[in-house]
């Protein structure tokens, strides 16, 4: 795809044009939770013309190579998601959380939203850490489970679409998450009298709104529906 056609997939945009996603987020059209719309499905719900926006992001493309993700195996891609993002996320969150405090602290009466930034924060922060936990104890050895397996093998709690619909359903709610945070920050615009700690928090919030939405579209585009897949073509055993 050298070019985008208004019938593209937002998901499958990213994953070709890695680069994209962050004139997606820009322009508000969410290839992660929302990565199997259309580019005209999505625009028309953030009141956007969408042969506008083609021009644009075609502009926009390079001769980039497909994101590596793509051609991962399961157990390749399980590996890719846990050192590349739940890692940066495990360091960045703690980090994140003392210095939204600190910017809080010094900055607050000037800047009353920064109570609402933190707040959200944390909300992010703590449902992240067990989604993170569930993902690497429950989901990520079913799916290795499936991978090395000849038929279909006896979750304990049935399919393994189950574990993934709770997932997506977190997904949605740190996506909610993040879009307050671009809100209550401006996406993210440091103010005039900002301070360097106050500089440093919203970089770090930016890059996490990157990364996690870059991890949570890994995870629902292109992870869960290769493991529910590969889950239904496996034949059932018989004993």
């Amino acid at each position: 795809m050298t070019g985008i056609e208004t019938t593209a997939i937002l998901g499958e945009i990213v994953d070709r044009h890695p680069s994209l996603a962050r004139e997606l987020e820009r322009l508000k059209l969410d290839y992660c939770c929302g990565g199997q719309q259309t580019l005209t499905e999505a625009c028309e719900n953030q009141g956007l013309d969408p042969s506008t926006i083609v021009v644009e992001l075609t502009r926009l493309t390079t001769t980039e190579s497909p994101g590596d993700w793509t051609k991962f195996d399961l157990l390749e891609l399980i590996d890719h998601l846990e050192t590349t993002h739940h890692q940066y996320l495990k360091k960045e969150l703690p980090r994140l959380s003392s210095l939204t405090k600190k910017v809080q602290d010094a900055h607050g009466s000037n800047h009353p939203e920064l109570s609402e930034v933190a707040a959200v924060f944390q909300r992010l922060h703590e449902d992240m850490d067990p989604h993170l936990m569930k993902e690497e104890r429950v989901l990520f050895p079913m799916v290795k489970e499936l991978a090395a397996a000849n038929s279909r093998p006896m979750f304990h709690c049935g399919s393994v679409a189950n574990p993934i619909s709770v997932m997506l359903i977190e997904h949605d709610q740190a996506g909610a998450l993040l879009d307050q945070l671009v809100a209550l920050t401006d996406n993210f615009r440091v103010p005039t009298d900002g301070c360097a700690s106050f500089k440093a928090c919203y970089e770090g919030l930016a890059e996490l709104n990157t990364d996690t939405r870059m991890h949570i579209h890994k995870e629902n585009n292109v992870l869960f529906p290769a493991v529910v897949t590969l889950e239904n073509q496996l034949p059932t055993f018989v004993d």
